[in-house]
């Protein structure tokens, strides 16, 4: 069984991204053999500064190795290391309708969110079908937003198979019921484009002040208040202990207790929890030889692995 997954390089990982993504995906190395790789040309398709685009790549690599990916386990690589996805990507193109692209939910959002529209935002799904089918995928972990580019890839390649033979395996979508949905400072659920986020690396004072700007009601120190609707204890059972999480709630029905003091608590939670890995993420940085080494090491794996499948393609539809 093979799973794949790929990320976007867009910026500093939060808490969302850790219980959302990045542990879902480091445990999933152990339920079969896992490709995950940065999505670089994806990211084409809404950045315009190279600068930072560079930095962000290797801040990716550096934040997923430093969480515990084990490159021993998952083959990690950037796309763009390997071109052979574009080529793919190409031969989808010629047996995808333009229907498959104008129902695509993403490209519509797009637009709404004030992106002047081009191909690569048209044709985002093409590739995404070319990074799942090139490697012959068969578990795909997917969220609410990308449901529905897995399906059109399901579509893409039986249309594929239908032309020209079996040639690709029809990907599964790989869903958690137990992936944390995780509030933001605001109480909306955590994400960059709400701007209500708390970084899990960086500076402390930094991390701190997100932390105590986590949106509460106006309740004084002495009065009780309820664990249950507050966005401080939603985060804090992510880190606390079962006897932690309680004495929390205890001392919220209690009063004199105030915010304050339990966002700090969450605070000094947060930083034992990511202390190991920002200790491995700083140690990482030092070396970044090394972290292209590994990229280096994934693509090579990656390429290997995607002319098998092109082999078949180009004999497929006559260009062998």
């Amino acid at each position: 069984m093979r799973i794949l997954t790929g990320i976007q390089p867009s910026g500093t990982p939060h808490l969302g991204n850790y219980f959302g993504a990045i542990r879902s995906s480091i445990d999933l190395q152990a339920k079969g053999e896992t490709f995950l790789f940065i999505a670089d040309f994806h990211a084409l398709t809404t950045s315009n500064d190279p600068k930072a685009l560079r930095e962000n790549i290797i801040n990716l690599a550096l934040d997923w190795l430093a969480c515990g990916l084990d490159t021993g386990k998952t083959v990690f690589f950037r796309q763009s290391d390997v071109p052979q996805v574009t080529e793919l990507s190409w031969y989808l193109s010629n047996v995808t309708p333009v229907g498959f692209m104008e129902r695509a939910h993403s490209y519509k959002d797009k637009l709404a969110k004030g992106f002047a529209p081009n191909m690569g935002l048209f044709t985002y799904p093409v590739l995404m079908a070319a990074d799942i089918l090139l490697y012959q995928s068969n578990l795909v972990p997917v969220g609410k937003d990308q449901k529905q580019h897995l399906e059109i890839t399901r579509d893409i390649a039986i249309k594929f198979n239908n032309q020209y033979g079996e040639i690709f395996t029809i990907p599964e979508p790989l869903t958690s019921d137990n992936v944390a949905v995780v509030p933001g400072i605001d109480g909306q659920k955590m994400s960059k484009s709400y701007n209500n986020t708390i970084p899990i690396f960086g500076s402390p004072k930094k991390i701190k002040q997100a932390v105590m700007s986590i949106v509460t009601d106006s309740k004084g120190l002495e009065e009780p208040k309820d664990p249950d609707s507050c966005n401080v204890v939603a985060l804090y059972k992510l880190f606390a202990s079962p006897e932690e999480l309680e004495t929390m709630r205890a001392n919220y029905r209690n009063g004199n207790y105030g915010y304050g003091h339990a966002k700090l608590a969450l605070f000094d939670k947060m930083q034992e929890f990511f202390a190991p890995m920002r200790a491995r993420r700083d140690e990482l940085a030092k070396d970044l030889g090394y972290v292209e080494s590994i990229l280096k090491k994934g693509a090579e794996k990656a390429a290997a692995e995607a002319e098998k499948t092109l082999k078949k393609v180009r004999e497929a539809v006559g260009l062998a």
